[in-house]
Formats: C-alpha cells, sequence, structure tokens
C-alpha cells in the first residue's frame, strides 16, 4: 500500500489483512475494484465494482462514482481511501489515473506517468487506457449521451454477449413512434410511408475516413467524377445509428442482415455487429447503418396558436 497523496492510497488485495497498516495509515474507506468483494473486518465505509483485468471489462461507466466516492473520502476531516485491485497494479491505477484527470486537471499522459513515478510497477493494461482516452475526450466526465460512449457501449455488448439471443433492453433507444421527442428536434422518417424511425439524437456521428484508399476494390472510386488535381469531397451517404427498439426482432440471434421499414418493410439499410465501412471509409463497429436516400429529415418546430 503506497500513498499517492494525502488521504489516497493504492494498493493490492493482500493489503487488506493487515489491521495494523490500515489504522496506521488512518483508512476509513475503501474501494475495491476486482472479480471479488472482499470480506472486511472493521468499520470501513466501502465501495466495490466487479471487473476483470481483461479486454471484456467496462471501467469507463464506472469512473465518475469511483472519483466521487475517493474525493468524498478526502474532503471528510480525518479521513482516509485505499483504492485496490488484486495486484494493485492494473484496475487500481485506471480509478486513481482518473482520479488525477478529474481532480487536478491533468491530460492522461501527464496524469499516468505521475502514477508510475509514485509506484513504478503499475501498468494499466491496453483496454482500460483506451477507455481512459475516451475519459479525457468526454472531458473527464461519463456522457451516456454522446456518440461517442453509446458507440463504445455497443462495443462492449458485442464481445459480452457473442451469441446475440438476448441483449439488455438499455441497448435500444426508445421508438420515436412510442415515446414523446423534444418539441425542436429533428426526427428521421421513412421516405416511402412517412412512419418515425429513429431521433437525431441517436445519431452515431464518426470521424470522416480516408475515402477510396480505405476501399480495396476500384468500383468504391468514382473516378469520373474526379478531377485530377483536385481533392475528392468525402461524404457519408448513409446514418449511422445506435439501435432503436424496432430493430430488435431484426438483430438477435444474427450477427448481420438488413434493416427494413418496420411499417411498409422497405429496405432502409443493413446491420453487422462486427462493422461495415462508411462511404467515407471509416470502418464502423457495430454497424448500424440507414441510407440517407431512404430516410426524411424532418425538423419539428412549435407554431404557437393564432388568436
Amino acid at each position: 500500500m503506497i500513498v499517492v497523496q494525502t488521504g489516497l492510497y493504492i494498493g493490492a488485495a493482500s493489503d487488506l489483512a493487515d489491521d495494523h497498516e490500515l489504522a496506521r495509515a488512518g483508512i476509513t474507506h475503501i474501494l475495491t475494484v476486482d472479480s471479488e468483494e472482499p470480506k472486511l473486518q472493521g468499520s470501513f465505509k466501502t465501495k466495490f465494482i466487479y471487473s476483470l483485468d481483461d479486454t471484456s471489462a467496462d471501467l469507463l461507466s464506472f469512473l465518475d462514482s469511483c472519483v466521487r466516492f475517493i474525493s468524498e473520502a478526502m474532503e471528510t476531516p480525518s479521513s482516509a481511501v485505499l483504492v485496490h485491485c488484486h495486484a494493485g497494479r492494473s484496475r487500481s491505477a485506471t480509478v486513481v489515473t482518473a482520479f488525477f484527470m478529474r481532480s487536478n486537471k491533468l491530460t492522461l499522459t501527464d496524469a499516468y506517468t505521475k502514477l508510475q513515478q509514485i509506484k513504478s510497477d503499475v501498468k494499466i493494461n491496453e483496454e482500460f487506457l483506451k477507455q481512459l482516452a475516451l475519459y479525457e475526450s468526454m472531458d473527464c466526465e461519463v456522457d451516456m449521451t454522446s456518440s461517442v460512449y453509446k458507440q463504445y457501449r455497443l462495443q462492449k455488448i458485442t464481445d459480452k454477449y457473442p451469441e446475440l439471443q438476448s441483449l439488455p433492453r438499455e441497448v435500444f433507444a426508445a421508438d420515436p413512434m412510442t415515446a414523446q421527442a423534444h418539441s425542436n428536434e429533428v426526427v428521421h422518417k421513412c421516405r416511402k410511408c412517412r412512419r418515425t424511425l429513429f431521433r437525431g439524437s441517436s445519431i452515431l456521428s464518426h470521424d470522416v475516413g480516408s475515402g477510396p484508399a480505405a476501399f480495396t476494390h476500384k468500383k468504391a472510386v468514382d473516378t469520373a467524377a474526379h478531377v485530377p488535381g483536385h481533392a475528392i469531397e468525402l461524404q457519408c451517404t448513409s446514418y449511422f445509428i445506435e439501435p432503436v427498439q424496432w430493430m430488435e426482432p431484426a438483430l438477435l440471434g444474427v450477427l448481420d442482415g438488413q434493416l427494413l421499414c418496420p411499417k411498409c418493410s422497405t429496405k432502409l439499410g443493413s446491420f453487422n455487429w462486427y462493422g461495415e465501412r462508411c462511404s467515407c471509409g471509416r470502418w464502423i463497429t457495430p454497424a448500424f447503418q440507414i441510407h440517407k436516400n431512404r430516410v426524411d429529415d424532418i425538423k419539428r418546430m412549435n407554431v404557437p396558436l393564432l388568436k
């Protein structure tokens, strides 16, 4: 168990067995990030986050609550908090790094370097480093409505439910036909039957890809429209969205397939849990793709009543 800063320690599961050392350090709060919840002796305030130290684990979703637990402990007079995992090298280091990023306004690189200088054996696995990078991109506050987080959660679902026989309800966005949308929110309707399909907030934005270079076949490049000496303007011809409740019957039990309008059965696009390439060249995983020429974008407006 090593002091990281006043009131904050990082350690391993074995440190819990040393009551004398815990008392000497003034530990009052214990945050466990491990596969088993420890049986503690004494009156500690505790928090347990179940997590394996592998690529399937999701720590990003819990970083805010962990940082809050640490902050509250450190703000309590005569209190100290121990953050630990099994070996004190990866999972606990991920949480402490996130705390540095949030509380000390540090970049991921600076926060991780600072922790390594304090505890030289820490080694955050590559998956948790990716999650910390996403945490940094969201300004160190998990925004569950952001396209970055939604795409991340979908990737985790793909890892966790490889057979796709059942999916948690929170994976699906509410069907806009059954849930009230904000009055000024853009909705997207089937061009043929006008059935409302998804909201603007369900679109998962992505960085533009490398264009024709991303495709292995020549047909991906419209050479006739390409003027030598001028860059090709890359445009996305599809929306990539989070899955919506009306899609559920089509998604279960299969890895890929067509997306059809739930009312008129017109083909809207396709899905693939292992990914599809956008027309701009960017690979999207998983992919729920709706062709833009199959839908109309409608912005709802409040029109004041005439007296």
